[in-house]
């Protein structure tokens, strides 16, 4: 098995040799009026931990030669979107490190209660833009409803997988679904909404977390089958 991962490995690199990097990935946080104080730390510092993952770090630094770029926004209404991780090359341990604390230090700040999905899906493909290069381009959208203002994701995910971007999606679930609450109902439902409205592109799925208390496993799923070595099927072998 080790066999055949370095020999994957050793293909994938190969074909990306003439890239800046081997992909990019951009992470946007739903920060909306839905997500409270708490949340949004459990949030932040769960995806701080899936970064300081130790697997998650291995693939992340695998192949420093043709490194992974990340950055990370927040997003909530049509006009209320900030980046909280400008784009950084993962080409060591010291880069990671300072990327992880730069989210550890990010302090909430006053949002709007909106939640536009689909601005934020376009604003990620924009910023994805930025890294026309990179062999892989992949969105990572993180968010606990169903969009309510601006344009419909239905309607931007298609020019969004033409340009090349894949989206991913992680839903997360009330943390107290018996007693309801502002979220969009039972996970299943929300899950099948992005999986119909949101997600795009070659291999793309949904995460879940069950509540913001998960959010740290689920995104430590999320990244490792994000970060995977470029699968067989990817490759030209004859």
């Amino acid at each position: 098995m080790i066999r055949v991962f370095a020999c994957v490995l050793a293909l994938s690199l190969a074909g990306a040799a003439n890239a800046d990097c081997r992909q990019a990935l951009a992470l946007g946080l739903d920060v909306s009026g839905s997500v409270d104080a708490r949340e949004y730390r459990l949030q932040i510092n769960g995806l701080a931990a899936a970064f300081d993952n130790s697997a998650v770090r291995e693939a992340l630094l695998a192949s420093p030669g043709a490194p992974i770029a990340v950055m990370v926004y927040e997003w909530s209404g049509p006009s209320d979107q900030t980046v909280i991780a400008p784009w950084v090359s993962m080409v060591d341990a010291a880069t990671l490190n300072g990327f992880i604390e730069t989210l550890l230090q990010t302090a909430r700040r006053d949002v709007s209660p909106g939640t536009a999905l689909g601005t934020a899906m376009t604003l990620g493909a924009f910023y994805l833009d930025e890294k026309p290069d990179c062999w892989k381009r992949t969105l990572d959208i993180s968010g606990d409803g169903k969009s309510n203002l601006g344009p419909r994701p239905r309607d931007v995910k298609n020019r969004i997988s033409a340009r090349g971007v894949t989206v991913n999606a992680l839903v997360v679930g009330s943390d107290n679904p018996i007693s309801g609450g502002p979220r969009q109902g039972e996970i299943s439902e929300l899950s099948s909404y992005f999986r119909a409205e949101v997600i795009t592109g070659q291999d793309a799925f949904v995460e879940t977390a069950l509540g913001f208390s998960d959010y740290e496993a689920a995104m430590t799923r999320k990244l490792l089958r994000e970060l995977e070595v470029m699968a067989v099927s990817d490759l030209s072998l004859d």
